[in-house]
């Protein structure tokens, strides 16, 4: 919570909750946001993280893990939302390589799973762009953005043996050039 005030104005960018059912845009959507994930967190069924872009020295957004099984040896990543300013300046990849380093290397994880709305064309090419393989889509799954009809979810993971023999390097060549 103590971050509100530092992601309150990335909040309210227009368009930036199109694709999520829950809403943190504005003072009291942001709170509640903030305090369903660190509740969830209480529990061990999400695992929040802040970004911070230590370049412009700001904070720039979210992103979070959740649905962790240490049985199955997965989790999910996702929940992200990144500021207009800090898009497309590299900072993604930069999160994405520490939180599949922890993911894989830390907690020893198998798989990591992704989803996005069909039409949230942007976040899925930003997957891809960091490693992740797209492998399949639910049909019908959510309402659609304009409460009309339903839409897709195209799922995509990246796993532990990508990781260590590709991926990891690959993504590390793009934070260093």
């Amino acid at each position: 919570m103590e971050h509100v005030n530092a992601l309150l104005e990335i909040s309210k960018e227009k368009n930036l909750w199109t694709y999520f059912l829950e809403k943190g845009n504005g003072l009291d959507n942001l709170k509640g946001y903030i305090l369903a994930t660190t509740t969830n967190r209480k529990f061990n069924k999400e695992y929040p993280f802040i970004i911070y872009d230590k370049l412009k020295e700001q904070y720039a957004g979210t992103t979070r893990f959740y649905e962790y099984s240490n049985e199955l040896k997965t989790i999910k990543l996702g929940h992200t939302w990144i500021g207009q300013n800090f898009r497309g300046t590299g900072l993604n990849n930069h999160c994405k390589y520490l939180l599949f380093q922890f993911a894989f290397e830390t907690l020893n994880l198998e798989r990591i799973g992704f989803g996005a709305h069909s039409e949230n064309t942007i976040s899925i090419a930003a997957m891809k762009k960091v490693g992740c393989k797209e492998e399949g889509v639910l049909r019908n799954f959510l309402p659609a953005i304009h409460k009309k009809g339903r839409a897709d979810i195209v799922l995509l993971s990246i796993l532990k043996n990508e990781w260590l023999q590709k991926t990891k390097f690959e993504l590390h060549k793009k934070l260093t050039n």
